[in-house]
C-alpha cells in the first residue's frame, strides 16, 4: 500500500466524527481536540475520560450507533469499530459527502491512515510503516520518545521567537537560510538539554546578530527550501 504523508492544518471548528467510545476512540478524540477541533462522538457508550469531555461540553455525545446520515457536514470521521457491514456503511456516507475516512485497522476502506506520533511542542514526528507492520511503528515511536526529549519544544519556541527577526534582519534568502542552519547545527540544543536556558538563547542571539564564536561555522545547504516545516 502507498502512502502520501501530510500534516492537516486548521482543524479549529471543523467537524469530526469520531464513531466509537472505546480507549482507541478517546486516543483520537484526544488528538482532535488538541487542534481544537469541533468533535461530535457517536456511540452507546463511552469511557470514563469521554464521559468527561461530553460533561464539561468538550465534545457532543450522539448515544446511539451510527446511522445513515451522521455523516452529514463533516470533514474528518474516524471509525474504530470491528464491523464490517457498519464499516462499509461509514465508508459509502463518507464518499457520498466527501469526508476523509480513518477505519482503524482497515487501509481499504480509509482514506488515510494515522501513523504513530511523538510530540514535543511544536515538532511532531509521524511513522507510518504503510500497513506492513504497525507493531514496528510503535517501537520505533517508543524509540523517538525517548531520543527527541523536551529540549525540543524549548529549542522550537527559541525559534518562532526569532522568526520574524532573522526575515528582518536578512531579507536575503542564502544569508537567511545560511542562520537558520548555523541555529540548527549549532549547541543549542545541547545547552537546552544540560538546563541551561540562558547560555542557549545567548548562542542564539549571537547567531542571529552575526557575532558568531569561531567553533560555529555556517554550512552550506544546496537547494533546500525555505524551511517551512
Amino acid at each position: 500500500m502507498e502512502v502520501y504523508p501530510i500534516f492537516l492544518i486548521d482543524l479549529v471548528e471543523r467537524r469530526c466524527v469520531v464513531i466509537g467510545g472505546d480507549r482507541e476512540a478517546e486516543r483520537k478524540v484526544a488528538g482532535l481536540l488538541d487542534r481544537s477541533a469541533q468533535v461530535t462522538v457517536i456511540s452507546p457508550a463511552l469511557t470514563p475520560q469521554l464521559h468527561t469531555w461530553s460533561h464539561a461540553g468538550s465534545i457532543t455525545w450522539v448515544a446511539r450507533e451510527y446511522a445513515p446520515g451522521d455523516l452529514q457536514e463533516a470533514f474528518l470521521v474516524i471509525a474504530t469499530g470491528r464491523e464490517a457491514e457498519i464499516n462499509r456503511r461509514i465508508w459509502q456516507e463518507a464518499q457520498a459527502v466527501k469526508a476523509l475516512l480513518n477505519v482503524v485497522d482497515d487501509p481499504i476502506q480509509s482514506h488515510f491512515i494515522a501513523g504513530s506520533v511523538v510530540r514535543q511542542g511544536a515538532l511532531t514526528l509521524a511513522i507510518s510503516t504503510s500497513g506492513c507492520a504497525p507493531a514496528l511503528a510503535v517501537r520505533l515511536r517508543q524509540r523517538f520518545a525517548q531520543e527527541f526529549g523536551p529540549e525540543y519544544a524549548a529549542f522550537l519556541d527559541l525559534m518562532r521567537e526569532l522568526r520574524q527577526p532573522l526575515t528582518a534582519r536578512y531579507p536575503d534568502f542564502q544569508t537567511r537560510r545560511e542562520r537558520w542552519y548555523a541555529l540548527v547545527d549549532s549547541d543549542i540544543l545541547a545547552l537546552l538539554r544540560q538546563g541551561q536556558s540562558d547560555r542557549a538563547r545567548q548562542r542564539a542571539m549571537a547567531i542571529l546578530e552575526g557575532t558568531l564564536p569561531e567553533s560555529i561555522c555556517l554550512p552550506q545547504h544546496n537547494g533546500d527550501a525555505d524551511l517551512q516545516h
